[in-house]
């Protein structure tokens, strides 16, 4: 059984209330006396209950994260980003998956809720601001991370899609292509269209109009919804040159798609992803991607929520916009010769 307040309060000699202030560095305790009773905890082996200090406080040092999917290697960097932040402060993490299923989404709001965090950080992009009122309800300052519109939420920290969009396309035209695809997928939500919209904008931008069929969708953001996606483009006649995919899950099965094909990446096709998740450098050929700070995104939102918590709440949103960089490898190389 665990040792108790109770239990070093007999072997000291004490009352139990003497050794909880003392382990509380209460001032009301001599010195000598908290120092004795320290030491006699720690050979004891008693560990504090975080529940009890928790009533006592009103704070659980705790943190709720919801993620989409626990098995995204992009979200993996993100939540790590923010342990690291919030286990320098003292606080520990809830973490708990949606996988876009309305339903757990509203169990764990209202789970997270029950436990009494301390402040919560959404990185599903299927939270709407209708769910978060369970939350709300307690007090519990929110952050968002990438997956909402600003005006939509109080705090937020995003990366600039709609530049890294600009830049993924931009890239390909400097290569010579001309008929450049985009394939999103709905599941993407305001991310997949910040993308698309500078794509847009950077086809716009060199005179280029947007075919028919160049928007393409998948049904999801793995490598099955990129094979699914970029079929009817195959298709196409003439097919595109290049495609900018919406993240580099999709990407990857872009690639295999079309070495299914017969063609070659990027002598027939070239294909770019977005975030740099840390198999993108190991597909064949290695995938020129737009790297997301992905670690520092996490870290950004786990300090502005350590911000909420220490300090007077802001009147005003606070929304953070950050920008990564275009990473040129392999999979990208002029267009075919006709």
């Amino acid at each position: 059984m665990p040792v108790t307040i109770k239990d070093i309060a007999r072997r000291a000699r004490v009352a139990h209330s003497t050794v909880s202030r003392a382990l509380r560095d209460d001032s009301s305790i001599p010195a000598h006396t908290a120092e004795r009773i320290k030491r006699l905890a720690t050979r004891m082996g008693y560990i504090p209950s975080a529940a009890a200090r928790s009533l006592k406080t009103t704070q659980s040092r705790a943190l709720g994260v919801v993620v989409t999917n626990i098995a995204d290697p992009f979200l993996s960097e993100v939540v790590r980003g923010i342990e690291e932040a919030v286990r320098e402060a003292g606080y520990s993490l809830f973490l708990a998956a949606a996988y876009r299923d309305r339903e757990r989404e509203r169990l764990v709001l209202r789970s997270l809720a029950e436990r009494r965090i301390d402040g919560a950080i959404i990185c599903s992009s299927q939270i709407l601001p209708a769910d978060l009122a369970e939350l709300e309800k307690f007090g519990v300052p929110l952050v968002l991370i990438n997956n909402q519109a600003p005006e939509r939420f109080a705090h937020s920290i995003a990366h600039d899609d709609v530049a890294g969009g600009r830049a993924v396309t931009r890239h390909l035209l400097a290569l010579g292509h001309r008929r450049v695809a985009y394939l999103g997928t709905p599941v993407g939500g305001q991310a997949s269209l910040d993308r698309q919209a500078g794509y847009e904008a950077e086809m716009a931008a060199h005179g280029l109009a947007v075919k028919p069929g160049w928007l393409l969708a998948g049904p999801d953001s793995r490598p099955a919804g990129g094979q699914a996606g970029i079929g009817l483009a195959l298709a196409l006649a003439p097919r595109p040159t290049a495609v900018f995919c919406f993240n580099d899950m999709m990407a990857l099965g872009v690639l295999q798609r079309a070495r299914q094909a017969g063609l070659r990446v990027p002598a027939d096709l070239s294909v770019a992803g977005f975030d740099d998740v840390f198999v993108a450098e190991y597909a064949e050929p290695p995938l020129t991607t737009f790297a997301q700070p992905k670690h520092r995104l996490g870290q950004d939102a786990a300090r502005l929520m350590l911000d909420l918590l220490q300090g007077p709440r802001p009147k005003q949103p606070i929304v953070k916009t950050i920008r990564g960089e275009l990473l040129v490898r392999a999979s990208t190389g002029p267009p075919p010769r006709v």
